[in-house]
């Protein structure tokens, strides 16, 4: 049972595979055009070819008919053609010539009894009844009233070939009193099989070549298909490093460089899941160290009744796990992926607002904060807008010397709106520079390193762009928005 139930499913993948849907989409259709078309064309010629026959041998039995005289064909009676009466010999004569002139094979005459009176290729005697008549009793009908006629059916003779029999009246003196049959030989029968074998051939020929085409199309479509395949099982098995090869035809070309560049993003996402993952564990190691040293010291001074140092220890243990808090913090805004709340916002109030959430921490250092903002309106998230320029104005205060200045600037041009903050700090050392809009990169014993990347990520989802461009002396931050309802994305 399994060896038949793996047959089975071998037979379903062989007949669910592009190759064979393939080449059954292209016989099947063609096959059935051609044998309805070869069919049709065999019954047409036949048709054309049987109804001309019959008009031709009509034609010759009224020609003949013509020739012979109605009264003097009645005058033959049974045994005249054993006698050799003369009318009876004169009628053989006439019959005789014609069917040499015509190369038929049978021409008789008979009574409207449908009796014998010649039969010249046929042998019945005078006075006996034509069989073959019995059956052509409809055309018969329509020769004794007066009109020409054929056999509607073809009928085979004793030779094995297939004949038909053209009549047509004998009158005299107005009407009629027999009839001339002519029986021809139906030999395009001989030329039209050979037409429908030679067509049939051809079309054995086509569909080969049709499914000799399929297979090739089929393999030509299947082979890049299957390579995307394998790229998407490999992404799916959580190979993110193999690139997604590309391929030469448009379509699935699309599909190539789309799943190259799904593979990137989630190949971006999942380094940047494991450098966030990496930098909280290294993060979070240090305040948890700390709380258990101090809360272990905290407890070896309570048992020795040493209350007066607990205070300070219980302090130390709470700016630890504020710490914590903090990174915790970060980490999250860092990664919580969530729309966009846009509405018109000010940029000065925007600046202004921002400055003043670090105007406490600015003022025990000592450092002075300017904003100089020209008037325009943002469509943008406010408070997260605010929360990027809360980072920047903070990295520019932590960075400045004591009794330094942080100016925050804000102007509009181009559809464009430009905020900058520069500080007189040291500035960024060139090989930090390329690092520092990376998560976790911090040059700070207490900095999570999430800020300037959380205030990137801002920045894009605005469809706006965050750059530095640093000196000793001179550091600044360029923050460019978009003005009004820019064509950018409404969610991060």
């Amino acid at each position: 049972m399994a060896d038949g139930a793996r047959h089975t499913s071998r037979w379903s993948d062989a007949l669910g595979s592009l190759s064979a849907r393939l080449l059954v989409a292209f016989l099947i259709p063609t096959l059935l055009f051609v044998a309805l078309a070869g069919s049709a064309v065999y019954q047409l010629a036949r048709a054309i070819l049987e109804e001309e026959l019959g008009t031709s041998l009509s034609a010759i039995a009224a020609a003949t008919a013509s020739q012979v005289n109605g009264e003097r064909m009645l005058t033959v009676e049974p045994g005249d053609d054993v006698t050799g009466t003369r009318t009876w010999r004169n009628l053989v004569r006439t019959l005789e010539a014609v069917r040499e002139a015509s190369g038929v094979r049978r021409v008789y005459a008979v009574d409207a009894q449908g009796r014998v009176r010649v039969d010249v290729g046929g042998g019945l005697p005078v006075g006996v009844e034509v069989p073959e008549l019995a059956r052509d009793r409809l055309e018969l009908a329509r020769v004794f009233a007066g009109e020409r006629a054929a056999s509607q059916v073809l009928f085979t003779g004793t030779d094995g070939l297939l004949y038909k029999t053209g009549y047509a009246p004998v009158r005299h003196e107005g009407r009629v009193v027999g009839a001339v049959g002519v029986e021809g030989s139906a030999a395009f029968f001989g030329p039209l099989q050979r037409l429908s074998r030679t067509f049939t051939t051809m079309g054995a020929v086509v569909l080969a070549a049709l499914a000799v085409i399929a297979l090739l199309t089929a393999r030509g479509l299947a082979r890049p298909l299957r390579r995307l395949m394998d790229s998407a099982l490999r992404i799916g098995r959580g190979d993110l490093t193999t690139p997604v090869p590309p391929e030469p035809t448009r379509e699935i070309g699309v599909l190539a460089r789309e799943l190259e560049v799904m593979r990137g993003a989630l190949e971006s996402r999942d380094r940047q899941l494991k450098m966030m993952l990496a930098g909280v564990a290294h993060e979070v190691r240090n305040p948890i160290g700390g709380i258990a040293l101090f809360s272990g010291i905290l407890q070896e001074d309570l048992q020795a009744g040493a209350h007066s140092e607990a205070g300070e220890h219980v302090k130390r243990i709470q700016r630890e796990v504020a710490y914590l808090q903090r990174i915790v913090e970060d980490f999250l805004a860092f990664a919580r992926e969530q729309p966009l709340a846009r509405a018109p916002v000010g940029a000065p109030e925007l600046l202004s607002s921002a400055c003043e959430l670090l105007a406490v921490e600015a003022g025990a250092r000592g450092v002075a904060v300017e904003v100089e903002a020209a008037p325009a309106v943002l469509e943008a998230d406010g408070s997260l807008l605010t929360a990027a320029l809360v980072n920047l104005v903070k990295n520019a205060v932590q960075a400045s010397p004591e009794g330094g200045k942080v100016r925050v600037s804000g102007a509009a041009a181009d559809g464009r709106y430009t905020i900058q903050v520069r500080d007189a700090g040291p500035g960024v050392p060139e090989p930090e520079r390329e690092r520092i809009f990376e998560p976790f990169f911090t040059t700070r014993e207490k900095g999570t390193g999430l800020g300037l990347p959380l205030a990137r990520k801002i920045a894009l989802a605005h469809g706006g762009e965050l750059r530095l461009a640093s000196a000793p002396g001179d550091t600044t931050f360029i923050l460019t928005l978009p003005l009004g309802n820019g064509s950018v994305s409404s969610s991060r």
